[in-house]
């Protein structure tokens, strides 16, 4: 899964409980399937974060 697609798919998520139309058993489930997809795409940002200051330190060691 890419984060562009747990993005989304975390949107829709948002959405359904925002609704309110989700029976309590359905939201629970969405609400843990969110909570999986919120971690994923935590993640994939730390990392690109982490890669991000990396190579910009590289950057500005070899700024004359």
């Amino acid at each position: 899964m890419t984060f562009e697609e747990a993005q989304k798919e975390l949107e829709t998520i948002v959405q359904r409980l925002e609704s309110g139309d989700a029976p309590l058993d359905e939201a629970l489930k969405l609400w843990q399937r969110g909570e999986e997809l919120y971690r994923f795409c935590k993640e994939r940002l730390d990392a690109a974060e982490g890669k991000i200051e990396e190579l910009a330190s590289r950057a500005d060691a070899v700024k004359p």
